[in-house]
């Protein structure tokens, strides 16, 4: 169809273009100046204080971040089950388990009161605590970090935070990535509200946890390769310290990267008033709007999550269809984990146990929210809801 509406698009243009040909001509491919360049940046962007390593992709830094704060084989990691599938198996990697609570039905993000409800539970059956605690950003909206960082501090576990469609959002007045946790997690897939194409970004106060990602990301070697070719020492020699993955970050993506940071804010800004605008056009049909940030705080909107109401005329897969129909692209975020083969059969999950995320699922539909769709884009899209709730 070639007017077709996508549910997300790229926002690149010439300044990325030229960087990533820039790249190309300095014969520097892989991870190099760019990259470093893109690290100091980001951080500088998050701000106090953190470091931040630069991966291929969120999952690796899941990963890597998991790895760094000593989860192992035998431990027990608690997340949503409304998610991607990415959060949970980072935890497997390890050989570790992943363990999972329900949503909060006000914000799609984990109940802070489930994770106090299941340690309780663990301590008064004499089990080991979990050693982790991985909350979801969902859709840019904060969780509720500041009970969750209690919790953590009060048993002693570590925090490692997906905020892969949290930038730029902000928690209690602090970005999201200067929290008390170990580590925050930030992706750049194509479809995040800045890209690399694919990749990622630890970010960490702590300079232990910073070092040990970035030894990990790269077979284990004790420096990165762009230190061992940009060094006077020979550069042929290295050192392996420990078994570690092939997670680095090209030049060419970090290229892309450099230009898309310094949008981030025009990006959100955009991204909010398209959320407000559709706010406005669906407040008086049969569904239930996306929350907001709490006062004083920042949502990246990554996600405008419709819901459809109880009374509505369509169901949420008819709905779909007939967007689809129309020309234009919608997702469903998520299909919850305890919904997938995999995840259900192994830890015998059931709907009945997540009612909040089975609930949403059941609801929900992400309508197209990116920068690079104009006005007469989202009256299109804001058409095509009022003629299918109202029986087309």
């Amino acid at each position: 169809m070639d007017d077709f509406l996508p549910f997300a698009f790229p926002d690149i243009c010439e300044d990325e273009i030229s960087e990533v040909l820039d790249s190309l001509r300095s014969g520097w491919l892989t991870t190099g100046p760019k990259t470093k360049r893109f690290e100091l940046d980001f951080a500088a962007f998050v701000g106090n204080g953190v470091e931040a390593v630069a991966v291929n992709s969120a999952t690796a830094g899941l990963h890597l971040a998991l790895e760094a704060v000593g989860v192992g084989p035998g431990d027990e990691v608690i997340t949503t089950t409304h998610t991607f599938t990415a959060t949970a198996e980072v935890s497997r990697y390890l050989g570790a388990d992943p363990v999972f609570v329900d949503i909060d039905p006000h914000t799609f993000n984990i109940d802070s009161t489930k994770i106090e409800e299941l340690i309780q539970g663990k301590l008064n059956s004499g089990e080991k605590l979990p050693k982790a605690i991985m909350p979801v950003h969902f859709a840019g909206h904060n969780c509720d970090m500041c009970s969750i960082l209690a919790i953590a501090k009060k048993y002693g576990m570590k925090v490692v935070e997906d905020a892969a469609h949290a930038l730029p959002t902000t928690c209690g007045g602090k970005m999201v990535g200067t929290l008390a946790s170990e580590a925050t997690v930030f992706s750049f897939y194509a479809t995040k509200s800045i890209t690399t194409g694919e990749g990622g970004m630890i970010v960490t106060h702590d300079p232990a946890i910073a070092a040990r990602c970035r030894t990990m990301r790269l077979h284990g070697i004790r420096n990165d390769a762009f230190d061992r070719y940009t060094t006077t020492k020979p550069s042929w020699y290295y050192e392996v310290v420990a078994p570690g993955f092939k997670y680095n970050m090209t030049d060419i993506a970090a290229s892309i990267g450099i230009h898309q940071l310094k949008k981030a804010w025009a990006f959100q800004r955009r991204r909010e008033e398209m959320a407000i605008i559709y706010d406005e056009a669906f407040r008086d049909l049969p569904v239930m709007l996306p929350p907001h940030a709490p006062m004083g705080d920042t949502h990246s909107w990554h996600l405008y999550v419709l819901r459809l109401a109880p009374d509505s005329p369509v169901k949420r897969d008819y709905f779909i269809e007939r967007m689809a129909e129309r020309g234009i692209g919608c997702s469903v975020h998520f299909i919850p984990l305890h919904l997938h083969p995999y995840w259900r059969t192994r830890y015998d999950l059931k709907p009945e146990d997540f009612p909040h995320s089975q609930k949403l699922f059941e609801q929900s539909v992400s309508l197209p929210l990116y920068t690079k769709m104009t006005n007469a884009d989202q009256l299109r899209v804001i058409r095509a809801v009022h003629e299918i709730l109202s029986n087309d």
